[in-house]
């Protein structure tokens, strides 16, 4: 885990209008930061179909 730096802390509760970008500057990849909360909501919605066994390839022709 990486920990924020108090600039870095200051920085993000600026940006009120939705996740914070971060860009690494050695790659110039943009990552998004998000709340862990919200990351786990997330990750449980995009999952469950796949617990339920909807990804059968079997239904591949309705989709």
């Amino acid at each position: 885990m990486i920990e924020l730096t108090e600039d870095q802390v200051q920085a993000v509760a600026l940006c009120r209008t939705g996740p914070v970008q971060v860009v690494n500057p050695r790659t110039r990849e943009v990552f998004v930061l998000i709340r862990k909360e919200i990351y786990d909501l997330t990750s449980r919605i995009v999952s469950a179909p796949n617990q339920r066994g909807w990804d059968s390839p079997a239904d591949d022709d309705l989709i």
